[in-house]
Order: structure tokens, then sequence, then C-alpha cells
């Protein structure tokens, strides 16, 4: 079968490889692959690729064999996935406790957009508590997470500000309801929770908008910069605020993709697709991810996506 490898190079980050169909063990089922989405993260990691790693994170296809165990979906059932890695493959082995029926009503492009930004918003949202009637600051609002947080904020009766680079990445954003702004120095505080993804000087001037006895939530780095905290600025900014580092990532992680396929199903989550292509566009797509070209999500197809 054919297979996505890292190259470790900038500008063509992978390259197909002729590889062995993988191996499923008794908790996994094999899942032939319709679609995928990569994630910003990732490309990061594909810079300077670990020694045997096989990207992809994030699929929705078909399976083709059950676990052997018993457990999860039985042969020819659509599937979301979200394996540890190599779902950008024509074949992928994905633990059952990583795995969530579609509906007939979901395509196999939207449900690719799901996994790891729906599972960041949905556990950046509990972490923070209940956000109805509560004011939350979004940083780096403009990629997957962003758009699934702030649909599920608004919609839970927050009054959100998000912050993007330019006003085309807030677009959707302002159509979901928030309130956009180009400078995290712009947002009007005070707010109660702060979701702060790209470090560097952002999340100290983030943290100067928290209100006395708020909580910021550190889930990113986007900027690449790491921040600098100066005690003495905080003493004269807000008192009593919480700073609390989070990642999303513990499996099991079926029981989040369920919830997400059903709000997607019921109306009230819409994945934010910018970009749609064949898999052999895969590594224009990683590029064009990594320079924040893309709003919200891409999608590669691996052929019979529906």
């Amino acid at each position: 079968m054919q297979r996505l490898i890292p190259t470790g190079q900038a500008a063509r980050p992978v390259v197909f490889a002729e590889v062995p169909q993988p191996v499923p063990e008794p908790g996994e089922a094999l899942v032939k692959v319709e679609a995928f989405a990569p994630n910003r993260g990732e490309t990061f990691l594909l810079e300077r690729p670990r020694p045997g790693a096989l990207p992809g994170k994030d699929i929705a296809g078909l399976v083709v064999q059950a676990a052997a165990d018993g457990t999860g979906p039985g042969i020819g059932t659509r599937v979301v996935g979200h394996p540890a890695q190599g779902g950008w493959a024509e074949y992928a082995a994905v633990p059952t406790h990583s795995l969530a029926v579609l509906p007939d009503g979901i395509d196999s492009v939207r449900a690719a957009a799901l996994p790891l930004a729906g599972i960041t918003a949905l556990r950046l949202l509990r972490t923070a508590g209940s956000p109805a009637g509560r004011r939350v600051l979004l940083t780096g609002a403009s990629g997957g997470v962003g758009h699934y947080v702030t649909e599920l904020a608004v919609g839970a009766g927050a009054e959100l500000t998000a912050v993007t680079a330019t006003p085309a990445r807030g677009e959707r954003l302002a159509e979901l309801g928030a309130m956009v702004v180009h400078d995290v120095a712009a947002a009007r505080g005070p707010f109660d929770i702060v979701l702060e993804s790209t470090g560097g000087p952002d999340l100290p001037v983030a943290l100067s908008k928290v209100r006395p006895g708020g909580l910021l939530v550190w889930f990113g780095q986007a900027s690449r910069t790491p921040a600098t905290l100066d005690f003495f600025q905080l003493l004269g900014g807000p008192e009593r605020v919480t700073i609390q580092h989070f990642h999303y990532a513990g499996a099991p992680y079926d029981s989040d993709l369920k919830a997400l396929v059903s709000l997607v199903e019921s109306g009230r989550l819409h994945p934010e697709i910018d970009r749609i292509a064949d898999w052999a566009q895969t590594a224009d797509a990683l590029v064009d991810l990594r320079e924040r070209r893309i709003r919200g999500k891409a999608v590669l197809l691996t052929g019979g996506a529906r």
C-alpha cells in the first residue's frame, strides 16, 4: 500500500512510499482511509521527524477488519478515528477506543476534520468550566481548534473575543458570534477566561486582560517563541489569577469523538474546511498550513471519500 513518510525537508515535508499493510493489534481495527486532516502542530514535528515516525492522527474511512478482541465496530462500518500515528496512508490500524461510528449524514471530509481539533476544543472548555454568561478571550483563533471553541462557547452563552492575524481569517468567527480583533492588545477586558495558544509576547498581554481571580489556560505556542512573565508587572495587574497548562492528549477518545459526531449531526457544530484536495497535494497543504495560509482545516482525500 502507499503511505506518506517524512523527508525532513521544509519545502516538501512528505513523500509517498510503498510499504506493507499494517497488522492490527488485538484491540485495533483496520480502517481503509478515505480522508485525513493534518494539524499545524504536526507540521512542526515534521521539521525534525523522529526515526520511524509515521504521521497522521485524524482520519475517516471504512472498517475492513474488525478488532480481534471483539471490541469496536464491525466490518463495513464507516468511522472517524484518532490513531496515535500512521493515518496518512491507504490503511491505518486504529485502537477501538479511538473510533466512533459515522451516521449516513456525515461525509468523510467533515468527519476527518473533527478529531484532534474537536477533542482539544471539548476538553479545553471542560477545563475552563462552563462558558455560559462569561467573558472569554481566545488567541490564535483562526485554526481548527479556534473555530470549534468559538462555535461551542458562543452556543453555550459566552461573550467571546477572538484574536486573528487578519480580517480574512476572522470572517467566519464573526459569523459564529465572536467579537474579532487582530491584536491581543486591542481586546477589551477584563475577561473571566483567557484561552491562550500563541505564547511569546502575546501571553503576558493576554494575562493582563484577566479579571482578578480569573483563569488563563495556556494550550499552545503557535508563535514558537517562549513567553516571559515579569513578576513586578503582574503586581500592577489582576490579582490571584490562575495560569493553567493544558494539553489535550489522553486516550480513550471514543466518547469525545461520539460527542463531536452528535454535535455535527444535530447542526450545532460546523467544521471549517478551507481546502479539500487529493492526497497527492499533501506536501503543499502542509507547507500552507505551517505558514498560516489555511483557515480552519485542510482535508486530503485518498480516494473513494463520500
